[in-house]
């Protein structure tokens, strides 16, 4: 396989489980969200960090063991 074959299936994987582990939290205390009138406004901060911790760790195991 090549080089770029193997980028794709990695970012497939992510993608994958960055939408499972946002489907399992959803809303999570800290999110920012606004509704007024016809107007929401939806900000997952702390969603976004969890995601961010996760998929750093992710990548720190990936390098290690490369």
């Amino acid at each position: 396989m090549t080089g770029i074959g193997k980028i794709f299936i990695v970012i497939g994987v992510i993608f994958i489980i960055i939408g499972l582990i946002w489907g399992i939290f959803g809303k999570l205390p800290g999110d920012i969200s606004f509704k007024k009138g016809n107007v929401s406004f939806h900000f997952p901060i702390m969603t976004s960090i969890v995601v961010s911790v996760i998929l750093s760790v992710i990548f720190y195991l990936i390098s290690r063991f490369r």
